[in-house]
């Protein structure tokens, strides 16, 4: 399939709104004969647009109206109809190819505008379905408190890019321990320099840490004694008493033990993840885990007894061989194990995934349903808190992270509705600068893979300068120093 736009300024909502119904969709500068098209025309005073699909052509074409909205919206709306229309399919968040619509809610409601006016915008303007617009409402209700950040809050990410394996669906920055063990080691020393200046640059800007994330990768892929180091490093250069949450990614059984469980303890996190996927064996071994269900089990239970108290477990709807019953038992499973969290993430085709990389031929099950029985965790007590969305993710839905009553991933919140700075430590590491006010947001990236990010570590550090320049440029010149 090729997307073809004309008379347009930007591309972008119509290469991404083909993508919806026709996911490896390429844009072309001019139709190539013979192939799949989508076509997007908008002129002086018609609009056009158009599907061809094998070999037969459906289009609409309207005359431009004379209404405030921006052409490429207008046109979008007739991509979308004519879509909806050839392939019988209605995506449950209509128009929106965004991640963060809860983000939508927030900004409306800072704008003033009525509960009402907002529904309409998602109803109606964007074609969300009612249920998916109900989530997201009941997501952004909860999450208010959470909403208003001072100047100068921040949070710290600290990126472990290092796993005992990779599933076959992953796509993040990781490498295998067994492959890159050598790179481990100085990879830690590294990291915790880094955690100094950020520390010096926190403090030269009167910066207030809110929390802590260590993820991954699998950062209990590090040995304990690395962990040691690291942790370490981060008791001593932060007053953890004062920190809304520290969490950090416990994620994989065959890695996690209870000596490394009870370092997390010792060393001050407040939440950890143990991440199962799935609780079913054979779909465990499709996507590449080297562990079974009841390691998962045996884990958590080793986090009870090293006295952690927050414990997070992800599913994943929507893996290779994995149906509706299926994912209902894994379900199951983790409810008998009550951890305060719990986060239900759609199967995203991601390009750098060996997935899609290796041009698997898999069988995804109906993913939709899978999602739509995650509802049972209302039932058993708990809420949702946070909402994301990703490009190329099954059926267009969601990410979709529960937690019991107080609870809720607050990190996760904060990022994902951009309330404040995210600072950023470690290989693929984004800095996120947020000036409250002006809604300004700037990034600086570390390097992606491990050994650049050691190789480069000098402009590394020399590139955190980039946090003091944006504050003194931005918020207030005079605090800084």
């Amino acid at each position: 399939m090729q997307t073809v736009v004309r008379g347009l300024a930007s591309i972008y909502d119509i290469e991404h709104l083909t993508r919806l119904f026709f996911p490896q969709a390429a844009v072309a500068s001019r139709r190539q004969p013979k192939q799949d098209t989508v076509l997007a025309h908008y002129g002086k005073t018609k609009m056009l647009a158009a599907v061809s699909v094998a070999g037969n052509c459906h289009y609409i074409k309207k005359t431009i109206p004379q209404n405030s909205e921006k052409p490429e919206y207008q046109i979008s709306v007739l991509v979308y109809e004519l879509l909806c229309s050839v392939t019988g399919k209605r995506p449950p968040w209509g128009m929106l190819t965004g991640v963060r619509p809860v983000r939508i809610i927030h900004d409306a409601r800072a704008k003033g505008e009525s509960e009402q006016d907002i529904q309409k915008l998602f109803l109606e303007k964007y074609s969300v379905s009612q249920e998916k617009f109900d989530l997201a409402k009941r997501i952004a209700d909860l999450q208010s408190p959470w909403m208003k950040a001072e100047e100068r809050d921040y949070s710290l990410y600290i990126g472990i890019p290092f796993c005992p394996s990779r599933c076959s669906y992953c796509s993040f920055v990781s490498r295998t321990i067994e492959k890159e063990n050598k790179l481990v080691q100085p990879y830690v020393d590294c990291l915790c320099k880094e955690l100094e200046t950020i520390k010096q640059t926190a403090d030269r800007n009167h910066l207030n840490l809110k929390t802590i994330y260590i993820g991954g990768g699998t950062p209990t892929s590090l040995s304990a004694e690395q962990l040691r180091q690291l942790m370490g490093k981060v008791q001593d250069l932060y007053d953890l008493s004062n920190l809304q949450e520290y969490t950090v990614e416990a994620g994989r059984p065959d890695c996690t033990d209870m000596e490394k469980l009870q370092v997390l303890k010792e060393f001050g996190a407040t939440r950890i993840s143990i991440n199962p996927q799935t609780l079913s064996d054979d779909v465990l071994a499709r996507i590449g885990r080297k562990h079974t269900a009841q390691d998962v089990i045996r884990c958590f239970e080793e986090a009870r007894i090293a006295g952690h108290d927050n414990i997070n477990m992800d599913l994943i709807a929507g893996l290779p061989g994995d149906t509706p019953d299926g994912f209902s038992q894994s379900l199951e499973g983790l409810l008998r194990l009550s951890p305060e969290n719990i986060t239900v993430h759609t199967l995203t085709l991601k390009r750098a995934s060996n997935l899609v990389i290796e041009q698997r031929q898999e069988e995804y099950g109906d993913v939709a349903e899978m999602v739509a029985r995650s509802n049972a965790l209302n039932n058993a007590g708990y809420l949702p808190y946070y909402l994301y969305r990703q490009k190329g993710t099954l059926a267009n839905l969601e990410n979709t992270g529960w937690s019991k009553p107080g609870y809720e991933g607050l990190y996760n919140i904060y990022i994902m509705e951009e309330v404040h700075t995210i600072l950023s430590a470690g290989a693929g590491g984004s800095t996120k600068l947020r000036q409250q006010n002006g809604n300004l947001i700037q990034r600086i990236f570390n390097y992606k893979y491990p050994k650049e990010y050691i190789d480069g570590f000098d402009t590394v550090l020399k590139r955190k300068e980039g946090v003091t320049e944006f504050y003194a440029s931005h918020v207030d010149s005079k605090t800084i120093g």
